[in-house]
């Protein structure tokens, strides 16, 4: 299936049907009065974010969504049916964005968030509505009202915990293979991967996290060179970043210029994903000679003037892969714990607002 990450789309809502003025036409009853019964509800249009999709294809070639519109009331104090609502499902990680004004009206972030995106209108008033004492046989009526009309632009980021960066033929595909249950195209051509790719690494039965491989940046990538910089926003929700480098190039070129070309692109696309956690691991250490490995390892480092974590591993012998993966799980543990304590303080703080709360107080009363 195409992988498919944006899409734009027109979401018309039903329009509510009108209401009617109608009197009681029966034998016996010649005062029946006003009858004529509301309009029925416009149908609706909701996103709900589903697990089981993973890209936006479908939206790519049916752009128009529209919702039926309500039914108009009838006489005999009969109303109009309502409209069903329309569900669209979309992937886990979409962004709904109005596409006239740039407002994000929803990100779907959890399976089965149920997001409206446009409203059906309302039914129109039969005059069953409009009598009263002095106003027996009212005319009156009111229409139904329109629905919601928008064009959007949707945007799908991946959820994942972990993402790779790294030049095209850097190994990263190789490594997500190697440490997880995702099996890209592997090939000795540059741009290999075309599309990001997901994949769940199991450090034990109950122990997982997810990592996100996208095509390789290139320098002048922010300039539109190559493939990967309209892949990059899939790295954005990724809680660190891996740097992939190639330490044996077939093509003898310097791994360090490699490196610093592809922070330099990271800094120019954005200055939050720049600043994101990153470890460097150095690939394809089998194909440097064992005498060698230690010399140019520091080698690299020095120049690059790298101060954070480093990891000299074999993607394709799978050699150091193990102990990284344990590393960044613990990491990841470590995140999720923070997440959900600062999660637990927030509701705890709104639940201590709630009981400070004077009954007594009339800012807080409650008006029937």
């Amino acid at each position: 299936m195409k992988f498919i990450d944006e899409a734009k789309i027109e979401v018309i809502a039903g329009d509510g049907g009108n209401g009617v003025a109608s009197f009681c036409r029966e034998k016996f009853r010649p005062f029946g009065g006003p009858d004529g019964g509301d309009g029925g509800k416009g149908g609706s249009i909701f996103a709900v974010a589903d697990r089981n999709i993973n890209t936006l294809v479908d939206f790519r070639y049916s752009k128009m969504h529209k919702a039926r519109d309500g039914e108009n009331g009838r006489g005999a104090d009969c109303y109009g049916k309502g409209a069903d609502d329309i569900k669209l499902r979309m992937p886990v990680g979409t962004l709904i964005i109005d596409n006239n004004d740039g407002e994000l009206i929803a990100d779907l972030t959890e399976h089965g968030q149920e997001v409206l995106i446009a409203k059906g209108g309302e039914g129109g008033w039969g005059n069953i509505h409009f009598k009263s004492s002095t106003n027996r046989a009212p005319r009156q009526k009111s229409e139904g009202k329109e629905g919601e009309r928008r064009e959007l632009r949707l945007e799908l980021k991946v959820l994942a915990d972990i993402g790779l960066l790294g030049m095209p033929n850097a190994g990263k595909s190789t490594f997500i293979s190697a440490v997880s249950n995702a099996r890209p195209k592997i090939a000795d051509y540059p741009f290999t991967t075309l599309h990001p790719n997901l994949g769940v690494v199991r450090v034990s039965h109950e122990k997982s996290f997810v990592i996100a491989d996208i095509p390789g940046l290139i320098e002048g990538a922010s300039d539109g060179a190559g493939l990967g910089i309209q892949f990059l926003r899939h790295l954005q929700r990724t809680r660190l970043l891996l740097h992939i480098v190639d330490l044996a190039p077939f093509d003898n070129v310097d791994p360090v210029k490699e490196a610093k070309a592809i922070v330099k692109e990271l800094k120019k696309y954005d200055e939050s994903l720049f600043e994101k956690p990153r470890w460097l691991v150095l690939n394809k250490l089998d194909m440097v000679p064992d005498e060698e490995r230690a010399k140019r390892v520091k080698d690299f480092v020095k120049r690059f003037g790298w101060k954070g974590p480093v990891f000299e591993i074999s993607a394709l012998t799978r050699d150091g892969c193990s102990e990284m993966v344990t590393e960044i799980y613990d990491y990841i543990a470590v995140q999720r714990q923070a997440e959900q304590r600062a999660e637990e303080t927030d509701i705890s703080e709104e639940a201590r607002l709630i009981d400070s709360i004077d009954p007594d107080d009339p800012r807080f009363k409650i008006i029937d």
